[in-house]
C-alpha cells in the first residue's frame, strides 16, 4: 500500500499548494480518507496507525501547546526574534482570511493529513514491512519532502525565517541579488536551494520528534503540538506587526523630540 498512499500524498501536496490552496480543507481530508481506507485494506489496525491513547495524548499535546504559545511569546520580546514572526503569509490576510487560516485551513488542511499520514498510516506500513527504524526514519523524510513546494515561497514570506532555514544570520543582510534573478528567492540574495535543503532537513527533524510524541500519546499528542504551532504561528505574526511599528513609532517620536530639545537648546 505504499505506492498508492505516497501517490495520494503528491497529488494533494500539488493541489494544496499550487493548483487549489483554498481548497485545501476539501483536499485533505479526501486524502485523508484514502490513506485510512488503504491502511485498513491492507490490514493494519487503528492502533497501528495511531488511534489510541486519547487521554494522555491529551495531557502530553495540551501541555507542548501551551510551551509552543509561551515560545511565541517570548518570539515577541525583542527585535531580532520579532522579525522570526512576521510572515506575509499571515500579514496580508484579512481577518476574516486569518480565522479561516486559523480554525479551518490548518486543522483540517493540514494538520489533519499530515499527522493521519506521517504519524499514523506511513510508519505503520513502514513499520510493519521493514521495522521500527524504517518506520520513524522513513516516514520522517517523506514529511521533509512533502515540505518542498511549501518553502519555496519562505524566502519572500519571511525573509528572516527563510534565511535562518538556510543557514545563514537571520539578521545578515541580503540584497546582494536582483529581483527575480534565478537561483534566488525574490532578489533577497538567499538560494532558493538553500532554503528549500533547510526546510527538508529541519521538518524532517521535526517529524522524528512528532513520531516519538506519536508512540507515547497517539496522534492526538503531535496534532495538539502540530495545531498550536500552526495556528498560533499566524497570531504571533500579527501582533509581531503591531509591536514593531509601535515600537518604531516611540522610536520616531523620541527621535523628533531630541531633535526639538537641541533645538530649543542652541536657540
Amino acid at each position: 500500500m505504499l505506492v498508492p498512499a505516497v501517490a495520494v500524498l503528491a497529488a494533494a501536496n500539488v493541489v494544496n499548494n499550487r493548483v487549489a490552496p483554498r481548497l485545501g480543507p476539501v483536499t485533505s481530508a479526501a486524502a485523508t480518507g484514502a490513506l485510512v481506507l488503504l491502511a485498513r485494506r491492507s490490514g493494519l489496525s487503528w492502533a497501528e496507525m495511531g488511534f489510541e491513547r486519547r487521554r494522555r495524548g491529551a495531557v502530553i499535546g495540551g501541555a507542548l501547546a501551551t510551551a509552543v504559545a509561551a515560545a511565541y511569546a517570548g518570539g515577541l520580546a525583542t527585535s531580532r526574534t520579532r522579525a522570526l514572526l512576521l510572515d506575509d503569509r499571515a500579514l496580508a490576510l484579512s481577518r476574516a482570511r486569518l480565522l479561516e487560516e486559523i480554525l479551518v485551513q490548518v486543522p483540517i488542511g493540514t494538520v489533519l493529513l499530515e499527522e493521519v499520514a506521517f504519524r499514523g498510516v506511513l510508519p505503520a506500513a513502514l513499520g510493519r514491512a521493514y521495522g521500527p527504524v524504517a518506520a520513524v526514519a522513513g516516514s520522517s523524510a517523506l514529511f521533509g519532502l512533502w515540505h518542498i513546494l511549501p518553502s519555496l515561497d519562505m524566502a519572500d514570506a519571511n525573509p528572516a525565517l527563510g534565511r535562518l532555514t538556510a543557514g545563514e544570520s537571520p539578521g545578515r543582510a541580503t540584497e546582494t541579488a536582483p529581483p527575480g534573478e534565478a537561483g534566488t528567492s525574490g532578489g533577497r540574495g538567499v538560494p532558493a536551494a538553500a532554503v528549500v535543503v533547510g526546510s527538508v532537513i529541519s521538518t524532517g527533524v521535526v517529524g522524528v520528534f512528532f513520531q516519538e510524541l506519536r508512540w507515547h500519546g497517539g496522534l492526538l499528542a503531535p496534532s495538539l503540538t502540530h495545531l498550536a504551532t500552526n495556528s498560533l504561528g499566524y497570531v504571533a505574526a500579527r501582533v509581531a506587526r503591531r509591536v514593531s511599528r509601535a515600537k518604531e513609532g516611540k522610536a520616531a517620536q523620541a527621535k523628533a523630540q531630541a531633535v526639538v530639545t537641541t533645538w530649543n537648546a542652541s536657540a
